[in-house]
């Protein structure tokens, strides 16, 4: 109507159920006329998305909204805690016989105990293999086998206006098929909530409600292209629009998961600006095309090569890039060593260079979960600490600050050698631990730890 605004809320869009229990091929194009038969389609995927319950706990204290300040909440006064249980619930797809499904983070984070039912009912309990918060995935594992896994597609040949299938558990009505059709690519909401994010999503009018989350997007061939993600809406439902992961992000964050334990990015080492029609002017561009380089660091892939700040990055293997979302999908693809031909535009000239892509320490390496890790926003790199040092200092628990680079620990006062035990009373011993401990957190946090002289000292970092 005339004046008035509408707010849309991009939900993440999972059931979330509070128990009494305590207070918890390619497509072929149509042709114009032609009826389009999704029948077998859905027949190839029903069985090979599942439903996905995730009990959680959540402790609620009496004094909760009178401790407002980060302050208090380094000290335990005594206050009573209520334990309050609840499920949320989903959809996953099933990536391989022997047991794998992929569904999304926000599904299934947090939770302490997962309960996969299949399309023939029966049910099995889940592990959690690992979780990416940056691109809204997580891999699951069950105990079973010759179960029937879904085909992958490839998103980069999924064309707008094609007809798709979004299959999965809306309101926990198991094994629902809506369908519509592709209405944009490379959609970036800003919806993961940290600069870190890549979103790159497949956007799409088939209807999905609460419980889709983890569902799959799927083609007329029945070949999975995206995994269902978010809704647009201003109620809460399904209002028009829906997001996807494109599937060629979906297979390889999987892949890294299972092989690796953590997902394995590439740090392309540069700063960009999007070209519009203002830029494209002061440029003196024939076309509105590629992205601009504005800053390239150190340690970063494009270090050392004849590119320059202010060239214009054209395309990577061909593949256009017009936008931060299409790089960050495109990169996405890719592992420390990899080879790619990046398309430049320099001095009104186009060049090819040869490139080979490396991790955020400036290397090709490939890291492990158990591997040393350098977390971005903390600047250090962790050892866990050995036996010898647990019998020494007569702990149980520790992580060493094996090498301090410029972030919040060395600006909170924190020397190298420093042994954290525990962050916000929370034991730690692996790099897991921090990562799951700090994930949620913001604002002022108490670490706890000592030196090798054996002295205790607390620090507050702010998050």
């Amino acid at each position: 109507m005339k004046g008035s605004k509408v707010n849309i809320l991009l939900i993440l869009f999972f059931s979330i159920s509070f128990l009494n229990s305590g207070c918890a091929q390619q497509n072929a194009p149509s042709q114009p006329g032609q009826f389009v038969d999704l029948t077998t389609a859905a027949e190839k995927t029903i069985n090979t998305v599942v439903h996905i319950n995730a009990e959680m706990l959540q402790k609620h204290s009496m004094w909760d909204n009178f401790f407002q300040d980060p302050f208090f909440s380094f000290f335990n006064f005594g206050q009573p805690q209520q334990q309050r249980l609840y499920q949320a619930y989903g959809s996953g797809v099933i990536v391989t016989k022997d047991g794998y499904i992929v569904t999304n983070n926000h599904v299934v984070e947090g939770a302490q105990n997962i309960t996969v039912t299949l399309n023939d009912k029966r049910k099995f309990t889940a592990t959690i293999i690992g979780t990416d918060a940056a691109c809204d995935l997580a891999v699951l594992k069950i105990e079973a086998n010759n179960l029937q896994a879904i085909t992958y597609g490839n998103s980069d040949n999924v064309r707008i206006g094609e007809w798709v299938l979004a299959v999965g558990n809306p309101y926990n009505l198991n094994s629902t098929v809506t369908a519509g059709i592709i209405s944009a690519k490379t959609r970036n909401l800003n919806i993961l909530g940290q600069n870190t994010s890549v979103e790159s999503f497949l956007q799409t009018d088939a209807a999905v409600n609460s419980g889709n989350s983890g569902g799959a997007l799927v083609n007329t061939n029945g070949e999975l292209i995206g995994v269902n993600a978010a809704i647009a809406s201003n109620t809460g439902s399904y209002a028009g629009y829906s997001f996807a992961i494109p599937v060629n992000m979906v297979k390889k964050i999987v892949d890294d998961l299972i092989k690796y334990g953590k997902v394995q990015r590439v740090n392309i080492g540069a700063s960009f600006l999007e070209i519009d029609n203002a830029k494209a002017l002061e440029l003196n561009l024939k076309e509105i095309k590629g992205i601009q380089i504005i800053r390239i660091a150190d340690k970063g892939s494009l270090s050392n090569t004849k590119i320059k700040e202010g060239d214009i990055l054209l395309a990577i293997d061909g593949h256009e890039i017009n936008s931060l979302s299409e790089l960050k999908e495109l990169l996405e693809q890719h592992r420390p060593g990899d080879k790619v031909k990046l398309t430049i535009l320099q001095n009104q000239k186009e060049i090819e260079v040869n490139l080979t892509l490396k991790n955020k320490r400036g290397t090709t390496d490939i890291i492990t979960a158990d591997d040393f890790i350098v977390t971005e926003s903390l600047g250090a790199e962790f050892i866990p600490i050995d036996e010898q040092t647990k019998a020494r200092y007569r702990v149980n628990n520790g992580l060493k600050i094996k090498k301090l680079h410029d972030g919040i620990l060395k600006q909170a006062g924190i020397s190298e050698g420093y042994i954290i035990t525990a962050i916000d009373k929370k034991p730690v011993a692996s790099i897991k631990d921090v990562e799951r401990i700090l994930e949620d957190k913001k604002g002022s946090v108490l670490v706890e730890g000592f030196y090798m002289n054996g002295i205790i000292y607390y620090y507050n970092i702010v998050l």
